[in-house]
């Protein structure tokens, strides 16, 4: 392992979820503002994830005011405080730049539902009975 390679290892031990294009995310940017330092939430859709390693960016689009913004966050910066995962869509493509051109209720993603846990399972089948078929 070379000396850049090692580097770059140590600064990605900052956790981070597991992200897929078409997530609805919050991240939680760390702004300064002269000597004022504070916490910003931006919501939006990830329509874009690229690089690898430490130089993985993604690329996050919300609707404000009626204005579209994007705005490329460096996942491993450390201005980058949080990234929270809100919702999942289910998404066909790499990237999503055709949501620039909707507008309204045409640029919704169909939503993924979150995985069955264990427990979920466990009750949904308690007192049923289990059929026998001898």
């Amino acid at each position: 392992m070379n000396l850049i390679d090692q580097i770059e290892s140590e600064e990605m031990k900052k956790e981070i979820p597991d992200l897929h294009v078409g997530d609805t995310v919050k991240v939680h940017m760390r702004i300064v503002e002269g000597e004022k330092e504070r916490i910003q939430i931006i919501e939006g859709i990830v329509i874009r994830i690229s690089g690898g390693g430490i130089r993985e960016t993604i690329t996050v689009r919300k609707v404000s005011f009626g204005i579209g913004v994007e705005r490329i966050f460096p996942l491993y910066s450390p201005r980058v405080e949080q990234i929270e995962v809100v919702k999942r869509a289910k998404v066909r493509q790499a990237r999503l730049y055709f949501l620039r051109e909707l507008r309204g209720k045409a640029a919704r993603l169909k939503e993924l539902k979150p995985p069955k846990t264990e427990a979920a399972k466990r009750k949904r089948t308690r007192g049923r009975k289990k059929s026998t078929s001898a």
